[in-house]
């Protein structure tokens, strides 16, 4: 599987309709949803904004697409078409059209929509992607140094840390290093 990590854009004239594509990282159905309002926010003026996600959750893959008012499968599917070809998850791809006078057909539609996808989908910087897991942990406070050395050798970070007796920490992980971490740290979670 792979992912995106930052967002991208491209854009392409067929047939004098503009075509924008964009990619961006996503997690939740939520993020779909601000990204989309903020893109017909900026893009007002535009006939369609078709889109396609995939977003790996807890209890399995969760993906739409949707034509945005083109005819039925000529925008959303062709989208969706190249985010499962390329095995990519978390992310969003819509395609913005502005119509230019010129009818395209069904056949064109489908052609241009996927083709702006992948064109955005190629212009981005794709990575593998890894799965990542939050751990609660308390440490004493001579164990705190040894733990930041090794949340760095393990590609970890701390996401927050409350003082007191002891140091309550959430760390955000690789799964793979999952078992690593709690070696190194039995008795603290």
């Amino acid at each position: 599987m792979f992912c995106v990590r930052t967002a991208c854009k491209i854009e392409e004239e067929v047939k004098k309709s503009r075509f924008i594509g964009i990619i961006a990282p996503c997690h939740s159905e939520q993020e779909v949803a601000q990204l989309l309002k903020a893109m017909h926010k900026d893009h007002p003026n535009s006939t369609h904004i078709a889109f396609a996600y995939r977003i790996k959750s807890p209890q399995g893959f969760v993906y739409r697409f949707h034509d945005a008012g083109e005819p039925g499968g000529t925008a959303g599917k062709p989208i969706f078409q190249h985010l499962e070809g390329k095995n990519l998850i978390n992310l969003v791809v819509a395609v913005i059209r502005y119509y230019g006078g010129i009818k395209l057909g069904a056949g064109g539609l489908t052609r241009a929509y996927g083709n702006a996808a992948k064109a955005v989908i190629e212009a981005a910087a794709i990575e593998p992607f890894i799965e990542r897991v939050t751990l609660n942990l308390r440490v004493d406070y001579q164990q705190l140094p040894a733990l930041e050395y090794l949340l760095k050798k393990l590609d970890g970070e701390i996401s927050s840390q409350e003082f007191a007796e002891q140091v309550k920490l959430s760390v955000n992980l690789p799964k793979q290093h999952e078992p690593t971490l709690r070696q190194s740290f039995p008795a603290n979670y």
